[in-house]
């Protein structure tokens, strides 16, 4: 009986490579639930769950990448070998509802215990998760970037999403002392960035991919950063 041989092109060898490397950079996703046994972690149980959590989490991440303007993976930043991104319930001593570690977002148990029943869990829960998915996945110049400004920029993320209320989940605008006090001060002024040249917020992340230096605000706007917040605040007030 005649052995039939398959054989395969050097170009169909390179797209079936891609293909494998494609698959291979691709971000999995991962959750556990580690506080089950507590009052939050069947909480989260009843009203979240781990496979909501499963499928928001790439919706949030696909979101997050099309706000900063990533299209192709290599814009990204990824976590190798593994690339995987888990959500972990359980139990945080520092009193935060949520924080990051590498490339886990840790939620805490004690802080579902607080959310509403409900959609209203799903709510909280999602809304923190676009927040804390984007520390996961911005640049912060390898650590160089002032912390409140990545926290601004985590904000910035739920500013634009679709769980974001007015007055709740970020403040009004012209709140704040400094423009890196952080999450919702800084949040508000990055959008008057982007008012001012657009797409300016996703062009900083981009440049914060190695360092991030005050230069970059000077290069994007002819002044610094200080003299740009102190129109900001003249506008508002």
């Amino acid at each position: 009986m005649a052995t039939k041989t398959h054989t395969i092109s050097l170009p169909c060898l390179l797209i079936a490579l891609s293909l494998l490397q494609a698959t291979l950079a691709a971000v999995r996703f991962g959750a556990t639930n580690n506080a089950s046994s507590t009052l939050g972690g069947q909480r989260f149980d009843r009203y979240i769950g781990i496979p909501y959590t499963l499928q928001t989490m790439p919706e949030v991440a696909n979101f997050i990448w099309k706000l900063f303007q990533q299209p192709t993976e290599g814009e990204r930043r990824h976590y190798y070998p593994d690339d995987v991104v888990n959500v972990i319930i359980q139990d945080l001593q520092d009193g935060a509802l949520g924080e990051t570690g590498d490339n886990n977002v840790y939620m805490s148990a004690k802080g579902i215990e607080t959310y509403p029943p409900g959609d209203g869990a799903k709510f909280m829960f999602t809304s923190i998760l676009y927040h804390e998915m984007t520390h996961i996945f911005q640049w912060s110049g390898k650590g160089t970037a002032p912390g409140g400004l990545t926290e601004g920029m985590a904000d910035y993320t739920v500013l634009k999403s679709p769980f974001y209320v007015e007055g709740y989940s970020a403040p009004w605008e012209g709140e704040g002392e400094r423009w890196d006090e952080g999450y919702g001060a800084t949040s508000r002024f990055l959008e008057y960035c982007d008012s001012l040249r657009e797409g300016f917020t996703p062009e900083l992340n981009r440049m914060m991919r190695e360092v991030y230096m005050p230069e970059y605000w000077n290069l994007l706007f002819g002044k610094d950063v200080d003299q740009v917040w102190g129109e900001y605040n003249k506008r508002l007030n």
